[in-house]
């Protein structure tokens, strides 16, 4: 039998557990050497990197749906703080730094949480579907992601899904983030916003770049191994110069995804 974390075993224990490694995180960014983005403008720089959609309202097992109506008040609030926002030479986007802790006080409403291996109801549940759209947009550029966590199981079967598995990112506050630097002499920006059935996001940038990326999946794969579950992927991406017939300049890979799966899978190796 797998050994339990304390903070498995008592919700104290696990409240306990989150408000330790947030203080670690609070003391760490004392000190940490990095200049962060905080600066937005509601001005759109002129050139488009890439856009990007992705579905509100889906269905996920079993699963409340009120949990999700409730998660469009929470990506709203969170949009307000983030939309516009500018990633200048040598700055570093936080997700966490910009939207701050979410709670009843600031309006945000019970959403779905994915944490200790289930679905469950939590204040401010949903944010992960910003953070998976940022991603999606920041890994057709060239900024480089310096913090990024994938969720450790796979809770429901697809549903509408359209990009690859492992490809978004998840947030916990404050110690589970999602960070990216600015290296390259050009200024970017983020534009979020929500639609009658969609979260959308466009990413920005002041001078036309002569090059895009094309992000695909390889070596998809259901296994089964005891009486348990498991997916793995690897996402890559191929840089194109655009006006070349998209001769291809490198190819990275840019993540390797292994999580168990919660559901029985339509077919799978063993």
């Amino acid at each position: 039998m797998a050994r339990r974390l304390l903070s498995e075993i008592h919700p104290v224990l696990y409240f306990l557990s989150v408000w330790t490694r947030r203080s670690q995180r609070f003391l760490k960014g004392i000190f940490e050497n990095k200049k962060f983005a905080s600066h937005r403008s509601s001005e759109k720089l002129p050139y488009r990197v890439k856009k990007h959609q992705s579905v509100l309202i889906r269905k996920l097992g079993d699963s409340d749906l009120q949990l999700q109506y409730n998660k469009l008040t929470n990506l709203a609030l969170a949009l307000e703080k983030l939309d516009g926002i500018l990633i200048r030479p040598g700055e570093t986007f936080s997700f966490w730094k910009i939207v701050g802790l979410a709670t009843q006080r600031k309006g945000y409403l019970p959403g779905m949480v994915l944490s200790r291996g289930e679905a469950r109801a939590g204040t401010g549940g949903g944010l992960c579907q910003i953070a998976n759209l940022i991603h999606w947009l920041v890994i057709h550029s060239p900024l480089t992601v310096v913090e990024r966590y994938h969720h450790s199981f796979d809770p429901f079967p697809d549903d509408r899904r359209v990009l690859p598995f492992g490809s978004g990112a998840t947030v916990f506050y404050n110690y589970i983030d999602y960070q990216f630097t600015n290296h390259t002499d050009q200024t970017f920006q983020l534009r979020l916003w929500l639609s009658q059935k969609c979260l959308e996001g466009d990413l920005r940038v002041d001078q036309n770049l002569d090059f895009a990326y094309h992000v695909f999946e390889k070596n998809h794969q259901f296994l089964k191994i005891g009486g348990n579950y498991y997916r793995k992927n690897e996402i890559w991406r191929n840089k194109i110069i655009r006006r070349k017939s998209g001769e291809i300049l490198e190819t990275e890979r840019v993540a390797k995804n292994f999580a168990e799966v919660k559901y029985v899978p339509t077919h799978y190796d063993e």
